[in-house]
């Protein structure tokens, strides 16, 4: 088989596997990209980004019957500024997602202008820095009384910026997105559900926003469509099953696990 669709299957099934976990599946397919497969980090990040359209197809799946109730009662919807019990996950879906497209384009316009002028071990070094940050944070959420019912303005306001500033690699989505949501009190099932369905509006959006900067990444459109595949059918044939697993296994000690290898990697590469 073709080097460049074994490379595809493997990112593919990657994304499909991490982005549910509280790891950040941009930052390990980027690590993987650049120091495994020797591919340029503008390049490796762009498609990185791109494949997050392929678990969105997966979530929508996942989430359809509960996508098509809160689909129905968006006609109804009005902007409060508190949320009403009965509309406060659309509420929390609609502030969210346009805090992160504020967010996220800012930090996109800024993720390019420092891949570029980053090289290999400074890059991978990075990387494992913004993994440590979310094993933290990970880990104080763990911890926590959860006691809210339902999200507030503020919390979507706060979890919707932090998700745009996921956008960096290294940061975990789920991990930064769902810890927030568990440091401000929120039961843990609860936290993972609210934060997967903030992921759909997102992923598709990451997914749009390399296809209008530079089209379909630097890699050929058959290798970008079989990972794009990969992606959504690994990601919905795994989202249950690591639903249940994320409830009882520490992922806040494999974020600072991988991201202490990356940094004494990358400051290995970079001597």
């Amino acid at each position: 088989m073709d080097r460049a669709l074994v490379v595809a299957l493997v990112v593919g099934t990657l994304q499909g596997v991490f982005e549910w976990l509280p790891i950040s599946s941009e930052g390990n397919i980027t690590l993987y990209l650049v120091v495994v497969e020797g591919m340029d980090p503008t390049v490796a990040v762009q498609l990185s980004l791109f494949l997050h359209a392929g678990t969105g197809v997966a979530a929508c799946a996942y989430y359809r019957n509960e996508l098509r109730e809160l689909l129905s009662a968006v006609p109804h919807w009005r902007p409060t500024r508190s949320f009403t019990p009965e509309g406060a996950t659309l509420s929390f879906l609609v502030v969210g997602t346009l805090s992160s497209v504020v967010v996220g384009l800012a930090v996109y316009r800024l993720l390019t202008e420092i891949v570029t002028e980053l090289a290999g071990g400074t890059f991978v070094a990075l990387i494992g820095v913004l993994l440590v940050g979310t094993g933290v944070i990970q880990r104080v959420g763990d911890d926590l009384v959860t006691t809210r019912e339902e999200p507030s303005l503020f919390d979507a306001v706060l979890v919707g910026s932090l998700q745009g500033v996921a956008i960096l690699p290294g940061v975990s989505r789920s991990g930064v997105t769902a810890g927030t949501l568990l440091l401000r009190g929120h039961e843990g099932v609860d936290a993972f559900r609210l934060s997967f369905l903030l992921s759909i509006p997102a992923a598709f959006g990451a997914g749009v926003l390399v296809l209008l900067d530079v089209g379909v990444p630097s890699v050929s459109p058959l290798a970008a469509g079989v990972a794009l595949v990969t992606s959504a059918v690994v990601g919905y044939a795994t989202i249950g099953l690591l639903l249940a697993v994320v409830r009882r296994v520490a992922f806040w000690a494999v974020a600072i696990g991988l991201g202490v290898l990356a940094i004494v990697g990358g400051i290995g590469v970079g001597l």
